[in-house]
């Protein structure tokens, strides 16, 4: 804990079948210094996993779900980005990570929209590959699930793993918010390291509630790995069926190569990891947060087990107390994985330092903005991941996005990136690149929000005075090129559509007063124009290859400055 400077941690140790060691170590919270028990609620993170899984199984004991079935057998509502994966994706490959959606975790992240807004999302996240082509661990899936589970319980996930699980395994410390969490009398807060020291961290609420909202003590996981290595029983009683537990625990994907010898290659199964160490068969989850550390490891055919919950983020305190403890606990020859851990950890700092010092090295100097400051403030939008709003303060752009916000750091040329938040959930150094279109109007920013896939691109879109029918309704009419005729409409929800007999109909957007881009179409956009006395008499179509020029029809019904 001195190495990490964590500054509380709870520990469970399970040996055939049985607690033989339980403790709290160090503080809750760093302010209060208030010790840590065996009762002391964290945030549980992604080993909230498996009991979303578990709860799944209840279903699948009472006849009610097939985890082989498709998702939208259960959410007819449900779409991905193709077509193809959103008829095929079943339950069981949102549990193993085999979706072909990489983590896009800035989609829940910021922690303001609905798991229903998010699952309407998920149809405009782009895919990096195919449906069960390989193993990519993300939370979205577990999301979805929960949806699923809602649907065929005919109650709320929340209330579905309480009733059916966690008040029959016996649980008596436990709640599905980080605001119940930091309401409740004995709990951990979240701490981070800052100028090398462990400072209370923002509270950052998990609303991805089924991937890894659960709190709960140390005293009451420990039931629950006692329920998963007794083959779904505890205390004679049975929770889960002996079958759903091996389907749980049944190696699906490759998950990846293990850190050191004595650990064998990694697979996923449902909502657990599987695999062997000095070759008997483990199975574990780690989870991790904003100022939050979490592990359970359980060796099944010995009845043992280690459950490590920490209030700080990221030290290797967790993996060392496991594998020292699995060691001591089956006898096996002595390793100093404190030594170990540290040399990695000093390997990590220092190759920290190397990428920071060839960041800077990297940088452009004397490259200034290509526009002015104002030229770069507006609203900038994505179908899923929503609206950046820019401004200009004094010649310092500030950006907010849902509930984050913050001065901009200028790197070189148009590209501007958002600076370290140490204490906030925050995406810290990520680049904001500013582009133009065919005129040199900066029309979209875009930004590595999910690495594996390209830029995420947020459109420039008009304030709220531009979506006002009345004053749209201004330039609906009839625009003649040559022969050809434009019909500029507005439709039922009161917003533009242009369209022609060859090309169909598309919805125009607004950018500013006059200017429009079509939806859908990358390098298109509408710029109207207006005679000598500021009425709507043209407008131009940009496309890729240059410029349209179409005259309007009849008398205009609108002028604009």
């Amino acid at each position: 804990m001195a190495e990490w400077k964590v500054p509380g941690l709870a520990l469970a140790v399970i040996r055939d079948g049985e607690v033989v060691r339980m403790a709290g170590y160090g503080v809750g919270d760093i302010q209060t210094r208030s010790p840590v028990s065996n009762d002391t609620q964290f945030l549980l993170c992604s080993l909230t996993k498996s009991f979303t899984v578990a709860g799944l199984g209840v279903l699948v004991d009472d006849g009610r779900l097939d985890w082989g079935r498709p998702v939208r057998d259960y959410l007819p509502e449900f779409r991905l980005h193709n077509d193809v994966s959103t008829e095929r994706v079943t339950v069981l490959d949102l549990l193993c990570h085999h979706t072909g959606v990489p983590r896009h975790d800035w989609i829940h992240a910021p922690g303001d929209l609905s798991t229903r807004q998010i699952l309407a999302a998920l149809r405009y996240l782009e895919p990096n590959l195919d449906l069960r082509s390989a193993y990519q661990y993300q939370n979205l899936g577990y999301l979805v699930a929960g949806h699923v589970a809602e649907r065929v319980a005919g109650v709320s996930w929340e209330s579905l793993i309480a009733d059916r699980l966690l008040e029959p395994l016996g649980f008596r410390h436990f709640g599905f918010s980080v605001e119940s969490l930091a309401a409740t009398s004995d709990h951990a807060c979240p701490h981070v390291l800052d100028d090398g020291e462990a400072r209370r961290a923002n509270w950052s609420a998990i609303r991805a509630l089924p991937a890894g909202g659960l709190n709960a003590s140390v005293s009451d996981l420990a039931k629950w790995m006692e329920c998963i290595m007794g083959d779904g029983k505890r205390d004679g009683r049975s929770i889960l069926s002996e079958r759903v537990i091996k389907q749980i625990a049944m190696p699906r994907v490759h998950a990846g190569k293990a850190t050191f010898d004595v650990i064998e290659d990694l697979h996923y199964g449902l909502g657990l990891q599987t695999g062997r160490y000095r070759g008997e068969r483990v199975l574990m989850h780690t989870g991790s947060w904003l100022g939050w550390g979490t592990i359970m490891a359980m060796m099944p055919e010995r009845k043992m087990g280690v459950a490590v919950l920490t209030n700080f983020e990221p030290s290797y305190a967790r993996e060392v107390l496991v594998y020292s403890v699995l060691d001591r606990l089956c006898g096996y020859p002595r390793t100093d994985w404190f030594a170990r851990f540290k040399a990695k950890h000093r390997e990590d700092l220092v190759q920290s330092i190397l990428d920071s010092d060839a960041y800077k090295r990297s940088r452009r100097l004397n490259a200034p903005p290509t526009h002015p400051m104002d030229s770069y403030a507006g609203d900038f939008e994505h179908a899923a991941y929503g609206r950046i709003s820019i401004a200009n303060d004094a010649g310092t752009l500030v950006w907010s996005w849902r509930g984050l916000s913050g001065c901009l750091e200028h790197r070189h040329y148009n590209v501007f990136k958002v600076p370290r938040q140490a204490l906030a959930l925050n995406p810290d150094g990520l680049p904001l690149t500013f582009c133009c279109n065919r005129e040199g109007i900066i029309d979209r920013v875009v930004a590595p929000l999910e690495p594996r896939v390209p830029d995420i691109v947020f459109c420039r879109v008009g304030n709220e005075d531009l979506s006002n029918s009345e004053w749209l309704t201004g330039f609906v009419g009839t625009y003649m090129h040559g022969m050809d005729e434009l019909t500029v409409s507005l439709n039922p929800s009161g917003c533009l559509n242009i369209g022609s007999e060859d090309t169909g109909t598309r919805l125009l957007m607004p950018i500013d007063e006059k200017t429009f881009r079509l939806d859908g179409l990358c390098g298109y956009s509408v710029e109207f124009q207006s005679d000598s006395r500021k009425r709507v008499s043209a407008l131009m179509l940009h496309h890729p290859l240059g410029v349209m020029l179409a005259s309007r029809t009849g008398q205009p019904r609108f002028s604009i400055t």
